[in-house]
């Protein structure tokens, strides 16, 4: 396979498998207060992060959904990459997905709110 075409497959495979980890976040009442309080963001690893200092609980809800995205990884990653290539596509996916007003992690490790433009990813996101 050439590295463009496995690029391709671990990104569709990517999207495909955190679309359905995303929804099922969502569906977390904790995780969704989390997410809008801008206490949690999307890092670029493709696993959530908690943004300062944070709560235990915080702590406990972003460990736990790590898991969880480390399982999925994983199991996708088996599809011919590594378990960290598709959790940085993940990442990719995932931080394109904020909305405004979600919180985000840059690839220089910043923090940022997301606005409505898009917002800033590794140049290795396709």
């Amino acid at each position: 396979m050439t590295n463009i075409h496995t690029r391709f497959v671990i990104a569709l495979a990517a999207t495909a498998l955190c679309a359905g980890t995303v929804t099922a976040q969502g569906r977390d009442p904790a995780y969704a207060a989390a997410r809008a309080a801008g206490e949690i963001g999307e890092q670029p690893d493709g696993y959530l992060g908690v943004v300062g200092a944070g709560t235990p609980a915080i702590h406990a809800l972003v460990n736990s959904i790590n898991i969880s995205r480390k399982s999925v990884y994983t199991n996708g990653a088996s599809a011919g990459s590594t378990i960290e290539q598709f959790a940085f596509v993940s990442g990719c996916n995932l931080i394109a997905k904020t909305v405004p007003g979600e919180k985000y992690k840059t690839p220089g490790g910043e923090w940022k709110t997301r606005t409505s433009a898009p917002p800033e990813r590794d140049q290795r996101c396709v």
